[in-house]
Protein backbone atom coordinates (compact mmCIF):
# COMPACT_ATOMS: atom_id res chain seq x y z
CA UNK A 1 0.00 0.00 0.00
CA UNK A 2 2.84 2.48 0.80
CA UNK A 3 4.35 2.30 -3.43
CA UNK A 4 0.43 2.18 -3.87
CA UNK A 5 0.34 5.60 -2.02
CA UNK A 6 3.97 6.56 -3.63
CA UNK A 7 2.43 6.01 -7.16
CA UNK A 8 -0.74 8.04 -6.34
CA UNK A 9 1.66 11.20 -5.22
CA UNK A 10 3.15 11.25 -8.71
CA UNK A 11 -0.45 12.06 -10.17
CA UNK A 12 -1.07 15.57 -8.27
CA UNK A 13 -2.00 18.25 -10.09
CA UNK A 14 -2.14 15.96 -13.26
CA UNK A 15 -5.53 14.00 -12.91
CA UNK A 16 -8.44 16.49 -12.09
CA UNK A 17 -10.74 16.75 -11.94
CA UNK A 18 -10.61 12.78 -11.13
CA UNK A 19 -8.57 11.96 -7.82
CA UNK A 20 -4.77 11.22 -7.99
CA UNK A 21 -4.73 7.29 -7.50
CA UNK A 22 -2.37 4.47 -7.19
CA UNK A 23 -2.55 0.54 -7.46
CA UNK A 24 -0.50 -2.37 -7.09
CA UNK A 25 -0.88 -5.74 -7.89
CA UNK A 26 0.84 -8.55 -6.48
CA UNK A 27 0.98 -12.16 -6.26
CA UNK A 28 2.63 -13.79 -3.04
CA UNK A 29 5.21 -11.41 -2.42
CA UNK A 30 5.78 -10.72 -6.09
CA UNK A 31 4.65 -7.50 -7.83
CA UNK A 32 3.00 -7.98 -11.29
CA UNK A 33 1.38 -4.33 -11.61
CA UNK A 34 1.80 -0.73 -10.90
CA UNK A 35 -0.38 2.04 -12.05
CA UNK A 36 -0.99 5.48 -11.39
CA UNK A 37 -3.97 7.50 -12.82
CA UNK A 38 -3.22 8.74 -16.35
CA UNK A 39 -2.47 12.64 -16.74
CA UNK A 40 -6.19 13.94 -17.38
CA UNK A 41 -8.05 11.12 -15.37
CA UNK A 42 -7.50 8.42 -18.04
CA UNK A 43 -6.75 5.78 -17.93
CA UNK A 44 -7.19 4.79 -14.19
CA UNK A 45 -4.49 3.49 -12.00
CA UNK A 46 -6.21 -0.49 -11.50
CA UNK A 47 -6.96 -0.34 -15.58
CA UNK A 48 -3.22 0.57 -16.04
CA UNK A 49 -1.65 -1.71 -13.48
CA UNK A 50 -3.88 -4.93 -14.69
CA UNK A 51 -3.03 -4.03 -17.81
CA UNK A 52 1.03 -4.60 -16.66
CA UNK A 53 0.17 -7.43 -14.98
CA UNK A 54 -1.84 -9.59 -17.72
CA UNK A 55 -2.82 -12.91 -16.93
CA UNK A 56 -0.78 -12.79 -14.16
CA UNK A 57 -3.80 -10.44 -12.24
CA UNK A 58 -6.15 -13.69 -11.64
CA UNK A 59 -5.72 -14.86 -8.47
CA UNK A 60 -4.01 -11.66 -7.39
CA UNK A 61 -4.07 -8.86 -4.84
CA UNK A 62 -4.47 -5.63 -5.91
CA UNK A 63 -3.54 -2.70 -3.70
CA UNK A 64 -5.53 0.52 -4.48
CA UNK A 65 -5.14 4.28 -3.08
CA UNK A 66 -8.56 4.77 -3.30
CA UNK A 67 -11.82 2.45 -4.02
CA UNK A 68 -12.75 1.65 -7.29
CA UNK A 69 -15.28 3.62 -9.19
CA UNK A 70 -18.65 2.07 -9.85
CA UNK A 71 -20.08 4.35 -12.98
CA UNK A 72 -19.34 4.96 -15.88
CA UNK A 73 -17.65 8.58 -16.74
CA UNK A 74 -14.82 9.18 -19.78
CA UNK A 75 -13.79 5.48 -18.23
CA UNK A 76 -15.74 2.36 -17.60
CA UNK A 77 -15.94 1.44 -13.89
CA UNK A 78 -12.64 -0.08 -12.41
CA UNK A 79 -14.94 -2.84 -10.19
CA UNK A 80 -15.43 -4.26 -14.02
CA UNK A 81 -11.80 -4.17 -14.94
CA UNK A 82 -10.65 -5.85 -11.56
CA UNK A 83 -13.65 -8.36 -11.70
CA UNK A 84 -12.42 -9.36 -15.11
CA UNK A 85 -8.95 -9.76 -14.05
CA UNK A 86 -10.11 -12.21 -12.18
CA UNK A 87 -8.06 -10.79 -8.87
CA UNK A 88 -8.94 -12.71 -5.87
CA UNK A 89 -8.27 -10.08 -3.08
CA UNK A 90 -8.65 -6.03 -3.35
CA UNK A 91 -7.09 -3.66 -0.22
CA UNK A 92 -8.49 -0.06 -0.26
CA UNK A 93 -7.17 2.58 1.54
CA UNK A 94 -9.75 4.88 1.59
CA UNK A 95 -13.76 5.07 0.57
CA UNK A 96 -14.34 7.72 -2.11
CA UNK A 97 -17.47 9.73 -0.77
CA UNK A 98 -18.43 10.75 -4.68
CA UNK A 99 -21.87 9.79 -4.29
CA UNK A 100 -21.93 7.52 -7.99
CA UNK A 101 -19.65 5.61 -5.64
CA UNK A 102 -19.64 5.70 -1.93
CA UNK A 103 -19.81 2.38 -1.10
CA UNK A 104 -20.98 0.65 -4.33
CA UNK A 105 -17.08 -0.14 -5.44
CA UNK A 106 -16.53 -2.25 -2.47
CA UNK A 107 -20.04 -3.75 -2.72
CA UNK A 108 -19.83 -4.47 -6.15
CA UNK A 109 -16.54 -6.64 -5.41
CA UNK A 110 -17.83 -8.32 -2.69
CA UNK A 111 -20.77 -9.50 -4.61
CA UNK A 112 -18.31 -10.96 -7.08
CA UNK A 113 -16.76 -13.11 -4.45
CA UNK A 114 -13.85 -10.99 -4.33
CA UNK A 115 -12.40 -10.12 -0.43
CA UNK A 116 -12.16 -6.84 0.25
CA UNK A 117 -10.14 -5.08 3.62
CA UNK A 118 -10.25 -1.54 3.99
CA UNK A 119 -8.78 1.36 5.70
CA UNK A 120 -4.74 0.10 5.50
CA UNK A 121 -2.95 3.76 5.84
CA UNK A 122 -5.78 5.50 5.61
CA UNK A 123 -4.56 8.52 6.68
CA UNK A 124 -2.06 9.02 4.16
CA UNK A 125 -4.46 8.02 1.81
CA UNK A 126 -6.72 11.30 3.13
CA UNK A 127 -3.71 13.32 3.10
CA UNK A 128 -2.80 12.59 -1.15
CA UNK A 129 -6.60 12.93 -2.00
CA UNK A 130 -7.32 16.12 0.51
CA UNK A 131 -8.06 18.29 -2.82
CA UNK A 132 -10.89 15.75 -4.25
CA UNK A 133 -12.20 14.66 -1.29
CA UNK A 134 -12.91 18.78 -0.45
CA UNK A 135 -14.02 19.47 -4.03
CA UNK A 136 -16.41 16.74 -3.00
CA UNK A 137 -17.74 17.37 0.19
CA UNK A 138 -17.62 21.59 0.28
CA UNK A 139 -17.90 22.13 -3.82
CA UNK A 140 -14.64 23.91 -3.71
CA UNK A 141 -10.62 22.95 -3.81
CA UNK A 142 -7.94 22.55 -1.42
CA UNK A 143 -6.61 25.74 -0.90
CA UNK A 144 -2.77 25.89 -0.27
CA UNK A 145 -1.22 29.24 0.44
CA UNK A 146 2.44 29.92 -0.75
CA UNK A 147 4.14 32.66 1.14
CA UNK A 148 7.99 33.79 0.56
CA UNK A 149 8.96 36.43 3.12
CA UNK A 150 11.99 37.47 5.47
CA UNK A 151 12.30 36.53 8.93
CA UNK A 152 9.87 39.02 9.81
CA UNK A 153 6.96 38.35 7.79
CA UNK A 154 7.79 41.24 4.49
CA UNK A 155 6.72 40.10 0.81
CA UNK A 156 8.18 43.45 -0.55
CA UNK A 157 10.07 46.60 0.03
CA UNK A 158 8.01 49.47 0.92
CA UNK A 159 8.65 50.94 -3.03
CA UNK A 160 6.82 47.63 -3.89
CA UNK A 161 10.27 45.48 -5.17
CA UNK A 162 10.08 41.26 -4.68
CA UNK A 163 12.02 39.85 -6.91
CA UNK A 164 13.78 37.88 -5.38
CA UNK A 165 13.55 37.98 -1.67
CA UNK A 166 14.14 33.72 -1.39
CA UNK A 167 16.64 32.19 -3.38
CA UNK A 168 16.75 29.80 -6.68
CA UNK A 169 16.95 26.70 -4.29
CA UNK A 170 13.79 27.82 -3.29
CA UNK A 171 11.79 29.30 -6.20
CA UNK A 172 12.80 25.53 -7.70
CA UNK A 173 10.38 24.05 -5.08
CA UNK A 174 7.94 27.16 -5.45
CA UNK A 175 8.26 25.85 -9.53
CA UNK A 176 7.61 22.12 -7.67
CA UNK A 177 4.62 23.01 -5.71
CA UNK A 178 2.75 24.29 -8.71
CA UNK A 179 3.37 21.31 -10.61
CA UNK A 180 1.36 19.68 -7.40
CA UNK A 181 -1.54 21.69 -7.78
CA UNK A 182 -4.20 22.16 -10.89
CA UNK A 183 -4.06 25.46 -10.45
CA UNK A 184 -2.16 28.76 -9.27
CA UNK A 185 -4.20 31.90 -7.97
CA UNK A 186 -3.22 35.39 -7.60
CA UNK A 187 -5.01 38.52 -7.20
CA UNK A 188 -4.71 41.33 -10.15
CA UNK A 189 -2.29 43.42 -7.73
CA UNK A 190 0.17 40.74 -7.95
CA UNK A 191 -0.80 40.58 -11.77
CA UNK A 192 0.01 43.88 -12.33
CA UNK A 193 3.38 44.52 -9.91
CA UNK A 194 5.27 41.44 -11.05
CA UNK A 195 3.42 40.51 -14.98
CA UNK A 196 4.00 36.73 -13.87
CA UNK A 197 3.74 33.63 -15.99
CA UNK A 198 2.66 31.56 -13.30
CA UNK A 199 3.64 28.14 -15.03
CA UNK A 200 5.61 25.18 -13.54
CA UNK A 201 9.42 25.39 -15.22
CA UNK A 202 10.61 22.47 -14.67
CA UNK A 203 11.46 20.92 -17.46
CA UNK A 204 9.26 17.24 -17.79
CA UNK A 205 7.97 17.74 -14.11
CA UNK A 206 4.05 18.72 -15.05
CA UNK A 207 2.53 16.97 -18.36
CA UNK A 208 -0.40 18.77 -17.46
CA UNK A 209 -0.72 22.27 -17.97
CA UNK A 210 -0.98 24.53 -14.54
CA UNK A 211 -4.22 26.29 -14.91
CA UNK A 212 -3.87 30.25 -13.81
CA UNK A 213 -6.56 31.98 -11.83
CA UNK A 214 -6.88 35.79 -11.47
CA UNK A 215 -9.29 37.70 -9.26
CA UNK A 216 -9.65 40.73 -11.08
CA UNK A 217 -12.92 42.18 -9.93
CA UNK A 218 -12.77 44.86 -13.23
CA UNK A 219 -10.78 42.53 -15.62
CA UNK A 220 -8.06 45.20 -15.39
CA UNK A 221 -5.38 42.59 -16.13
CA UNK A 222 -3.60 44.24 -19.32
CA UNK A 223 -4.54 42.56 -22.40
CA UNK A 224 -0.21 42.48 -23.43
CA UNK A 225 0.25 40.47 -19.70
CA UNK A 226 2.28 37.56 -20.06
CA UNK A 227 -0.51 35.75 -18.28
CA UNK A 228 -3.18 36.56 -21.85
CA UNK A 229 -0.14 36.42 -24.47
CA UNK A 230 0.32 32.68 -23.30
CA UNK A 231 -3.62 31.97 -22.96
CA UNK A 232 -3.71 29.29 -25.53
CA UNK A 233 -1.06 27.12 -24.08
CA UNK A 234 -1.51 27.42 -20.70
CA UNK A 235 -5.60 28.01 -19.47
CA UNK A 236 -6.09 31.15 -18.15
CA UNK A 237 -8.86 31.92 -15.74
CA UNK A 238 -10.46 35.53 -14.94
CA UNK A 239 -12.52 35.91 -12.12
CA UNK A 240 -14.58 39.05 -12.22
CA UNK A 241 -17.52 40.24 -10.64
CA UNK A 242 -20.81 40.31 -12.15
CA UNK A 243 -21.62 42.96 -14.90
CA UNK A 244 -17.88 43.38 -15.70
CA UNK A 245 -17.07 45.67 -18.35
CA UNK A 246 -17.90 43.56 -21.56
CA UNK A 247 -15.33 45.08 -23.66
CA UNK A 248 -12.92 43.56 -21.39
CA UNK A 249 -14.53 40.53 -21.28
CA UNK A 250 -14.48 40.25 -25.15
CA UNK A 251 -10.60 40.99 -25.43
CA UNK A 252 -10.09 38.61 -22.75
CA UNK A 253 -11.78 35.58 -24.36
CA UNK A 254 -10.72 36.70 -27.74
CA UNK A 255 -7.58 36.32 -26.56
CA UNK A 256 -8.30 32.80 -25.47
CA UNK A 257 -9.04 33.05 -21.33
CA UNK A 258 -11.46 31.83 -19.74
CA UNK A 259 -13.88 34.65 -17.91
CA UNK A 260 -16.15 33.93 -15.19
CA UNK A 261 -18.55 36.11 -13.50
CA UNK A 262 -19.27 35.85 -9.35
CA UNK A 263 -20.76 37.88 -6.90
CA UNK A 264 -18.92 41.18 -5.60
CA UNK A 265 -17.73 40.55 -2.38
CA UNK A 266 -14.22 40.73 -0.62
CA UNK A 267 -10.87 41.28 -3.30
CA UNK A 268 -13.89 42.76 -5.86
CA UNK A 269 -15.56 39.27 -6.31
CA UNK A 270 -16.67 36.76 -3.51
CA UNK A 271 -13.50 34.17 -3.30
CA UNK A 272 -16.07 31.49 -1.85
CA UNK A 273 -18.25 31.71 -4.88
CA UNK A 274 -15.03 31.97 -6.99
CA UNK A 275 -13.60 28.72 -5.35
CA UNK A 276 -17.12 26.91 -5.60
CA UNK A 277 -16.43 28.08 -9.65
CA UNK A 278 -13.21 26.51 -9.77
CA UNK A 279 -14.84 23.20 -8.14
CA UNK A 280 -17.89 23.28 -10.30
CA UNK A 281 -14.73 22.68 -13.40
CA UNK A 282 -12.93 19.80 -11.45
CA UNK A 283 -10.54 21.91 -9.99
CA UNK A 284 -8.94 20.30 -6.69
CA UNK A 285 -6.14 22.00 -6.03
CA UNK A 286 -5.26 25.32 -6.01
CA UNK A 287 -2.24 27.76 -5.06
CA UNK A 288 -2.45 30.52 -4.02
CA UNK A 289 0.54 32.42 -4.19
CA UNK A 290 -0.06 36.52 -3.58
CA UNK A 291 -0.54 38.75 -2.41
CA UNK A 292 -1.42 40.44 0.83
CA UNK A 293 -4.79 41.32 -0.04
CA UNK A 294 -5.75 37.65 -1.19
CA UNK A 295 -4.14 36.05 1.57
CA UNK A 296 -5.91 38.06 4.18
CA UNK A 297 -9.24 37.59 2.59
CA UNK A 298 -8.99 33.83 2.19
CA UNK A 299 -7.91 33.31 5.81
CA UNK A 300 -10.35 36.10 7.38
CA UNK A 301 -13.11 33.43 5.61
CA UNK A 302 -11.23 30.39 6.86
CA UNK A 303 -10.62 28.88 3.47
CA UNK A 304 -6.82 28.20 3.75
CA UNK A 305 -6.40 24.28 4.33
CA UNK A 306 -2.43 23.96 4.07
CA UNK A 307 0.39 26.91 3.88
CA UNK A 308 3.84 26.40 2.31
CA UNK A 309 5.82 29.54 4.18
CA UNK A 310 9.47 30.17 2.68
CA UNK A 311 11.28 32.10 5.13
CA UNK A 312 14.83 34.13 3.72
CA UNK A 313 17.16 35.01 5.99
CA UNK A 314 16.47 38.39 6.33
CA UNK A 315 15.25 41.19 7.97
CA UNK A 316 13.04 44.33 6.17
CA UNK A 317 11.30 46.15 9.17
CA UNK A 318 7.84 47.53 9.56
CA UNK A 319 7.82 49.43 6.16
CA UNK A 320 7.84 46.48 3.69
CA UNK A 321 4.37 44.84 2.87
CA UNK A 322 2.90 42.11 5.56
CA UNK A 323 2.76 38.72 3.95
CA UNK A 324 -1.14 39.39 4.61
CA UNK A 325 -2.84 42.68 5.10
CA UNK A 326 -5.28 43.21 8.19
CA UNK A 327 -7.99 41.39 8.83
CA UNK A 328 -9.49 42.68 11.50
CA UNK A 329 -8.66 40.42 14.26
CA UNK A 330 -9.40 41.49 17.88
CA UNK A 331 -9.18 38.23 20.10
CA UNK A 332 -6.20 35.75 19.95
CA UNK A 333 -9.00 32.93 19.66
CA UNK A 334 -10.18 34.57 17.05
CA UNK A 335 -7.22 33.82 14.22
CA UNK A 336 -6.85 31.13 12.02
CA UNK A 337 -4.57 28.32 13.12
CA UNK A 338 -2.13 25.72 11.66
CA UNK A 339 -0.01 22.75 13.22
CA UNK A 340 2.92 22.67 11.49
CA UNK A 341 3.79 19.00 9.72
CA UNK A 342 7.35 19.79 8.04
CA UNK A 343 10.00 22.12 8.11
CA UNK A 344 13.36 21.58 5.43
CA UNK A 345 15.99 23.85 4.64
CA UNK A 346 16.25 24.68 1.02
CA UNK A 347 19.43 26.70 -0.18
CA UNK A 348 20.21 29.46 2.17
CA UNK A 349 16.28 29.80 3.10
CA UNK A 350 13.55 27.37 4.90
CA UNK A 351 10.46 26.13 4.12
CA UNK A 352 7.96 25.83 6.79
CA UNK A 353 4.78 23.80 5.99
CA UNK A 354 1.28 23.63 7.60
CA UNK A 355 -1.86 22.64 7.78
CA UNK A 356 -5.65 23.49 9.09
CA UNK A 357 -5.73 22.77 12.87
CA UNK A 358 -8.65 19.69 13.49
CA UNK A 359 -10.92 21.81 15.77
CA UNK A 360 -10.39 24.49 12.76
CA UNK A 361 -13.78 24.55 10.82
CA UNK A 362 -13.99 23.46 7.19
Amino acid sequence: MRAALALARRGLGNTWPNPAVGCVVTRGARVVGRGTTAPSGRPHAEVVALAMAGEAARGATAYVTLEPCAHHGRTPPCVDALVAAGVSRVVVALGDPDPRVNGQGIAWLRAADIAVETGLLVGEAEEINLGFLTRVRLGRPMVTLKIASTLDGRIATRTGESQWITGPAARRTAHALRGRHDAVMVGVGTVMADNPELTCRIEGFKPVATVRVVADSHLRTPLTAKLLATATQSPTWFLCRDGAESERRDGMRGAGAEVIEVASGEMGVDLPAGLQALGARGITRVLVEGGARIAAALLRADLVDRIAWFHAPAVMGGDGWPAAQAFGIGALASMPRFERVATNIVGDDTLSEFRRMACSPA
